[in-house]
């Protein structure tokens, strides 16, 4: 029994963990999840946004501690009891993302891991039976700290997660798994690999004759003595779907489809705003300096937005904007960049910069005066992955495994300096706090 809970243990602490801190780190995109799941209700505009943002926060520093914790057996029967509340609410949900079906992903593990409802359903399953095993026999978890050093690594964990969201909504995500990421080629993205099939549709034509209506498809489409009354689409397969496939630029002023445009060679900057009326009007000093420097040296400067023009005019008055506006999907222009709004650079249809309206790069007269192959902002960035995940490891995992290693020798040591009365008192007055606590 004892192997069984720790089994469990370790299997549902990995999942909350990792879960809970790729949510933490993209605090707008877990947002936007639980605005799909309130528009599924329709309760979108019933409820605020900070509250969403409030609520995105707080979910995913939960998971994160809660995996923690039961990493270290911390507290271990509230927390054990805390997760079989946490993973049956979580597992009624889904429950219900799998009979209705009113969005197509979860959003357990954010961008990282896309799960069907079906297979999430499964996953909230198993981690459940873990933690009920676990809440069953809670004190047979081993305890990686003393009770008495528990106190520093709640507290670590809480400021880490809460610092970690913080800095994702001030900057942008510390790891980005979404399909434009710094170094996606935006062009390849949106190709289908050779001998694969992309999604197929069939459209029907409902036209009319003589009083009478029928069905058509483009195989039997009738002469022009057929009035046209309606026509409807539907998908017949899903076939593949390439992980851009929503990508288009159109120009406001004219209509002008520009997207082959923004991905042709050379550098290419674009503000992403999905909504200017929302979007913060902090920087945009910073923002109009960069356009003087893209139009000096002949780059293109485009803001993509899905606002109406009313909504452009407003900030053309506020900003004092001279660059073109051009349409973009709401949700790709949130998928790009996790920022209203944000900057990003392109070269040769490659994403190589992304900045946060927080963090723009700021430009002084000696970098005015050189092309971006000079700058250090025209290249691709040094911040690899393996670089991040050293930070990570430095910044979090690093101090609390030197803590767990100092704790363990320091109570070993003390074990060892008693005597054998003393280690047997000891050992009983441990299974006694243990019988306290059931």
């Amino acid at each position: 029994m004892k192997v069984l809970v720790n089994i469990c243990r370790f299997l549902l602490a990995v999942a909350l963990v990792f879960s809970g801190y790729v949510k933490a780190i993209d605090p707008l995109g877990t947002q936007y999840k639980i605005g799909d799941y309130l528009g599924a209700l329709g309760l979108r505009d019933a409820v605020n946004d900070w509250l969403t943002l409030g609520a995105s926060v707080g979910v995913s520093a939960l998971e994160f501690c809660l995996g923690i914790f039961l990493l270290f057996a911390i507290h271990r029967r509230v927390v054990s009891r805390i997760s079989v509340v946490f993973m049956a609410i979580m597992t009624i949900i889904t429950l219900w993302l799998w009979v209705a079906n009113p969005i197509s992903d979860c959003g357990c593990f954010g961008d990282a891991i896309i799960l069907t409802n079906g297979q999430t359903l499964l996953k909230n399953i198993v981690l459940l039976a873990c933690a009920v095993v676990v809440a069953w026999k809670p004190l047979n978890m081993v305890r990686f700290i003393s009770k008495t050093n528990q106190w520093i690594v709640i507290n670590y964990t809480i400021v880490f997660v809460l610092l970690s969201s913080l800095w994702s909504l001030y900057a942008l995500p510390v790891f980005d798994f979404r399909p434009y990421h710094v170094g996606a080629d935006i062009a390849k993205g949106m190709e289908i690999p050779e001998g694969e099939k992309g999604p197929e549709y069939v459209t029907t034509f409902i036209l009319e004759k003589n009083g009478e209506r029928r069905e058509f498809t483009l195989d039997d489409y009738p002469d022009s003595t057929w009035t046209f009354i309606d026509s409807r689409t539907e998908q017949v397969s899903e076939g593949y779907v390439p992980p851009i496939h929503d990508f288009s630029v159109e120009r406001i002023d004219d209509g002008e489809d520009i997207t082959q445009q923004v991905l042709d060679k050379g550098y290419t900057f674009l503000l992403i705003s999905p909504w200017l009326e929302k979007a913060s009007d902090t920087n945009f000093g910073e923002i109009d300096l960069l356009y003087e420097y893209a139009h000096e040296h002949g780059y293109p400067f485009y803001c993509l937005t899905s606002s109406n023009e009313q909504a452009i005019e407003r900030w053309r008055e506020l900003t004092g904007a001279e660059y073109d506006f051009c349409f973009t999907d709401a949700t790709t222009l949130k998928t790009i960049v996790r920022s209203n709004p944000g900057l990003l650079l392109l070269k040769d249809g490659t994403v190589i910069r992304k900045w946060s309206h927080n963090r723009l790069p700021s430009l002084d007269q000696e970098m005015m005066d050189k092309p971006l192959e000079r700058l250090e902002m025209g290249q691709m960035p040094n911040d690899s992955v393996p670089q991040k995940l050293g930070i990570l490891l430095m910044c979090f995992v690093l101090p609390l495994f030197l803590l767990t290693l100092a704790d363990r020798l320091w109570a070993w040591t003390k074990w060892i300096r008693r005597s054998k009365p003393e280690r047997a008192e000891a050992e009983t007055e441990t299974q006694k706090e243990e019988k306290e606590e059931t």
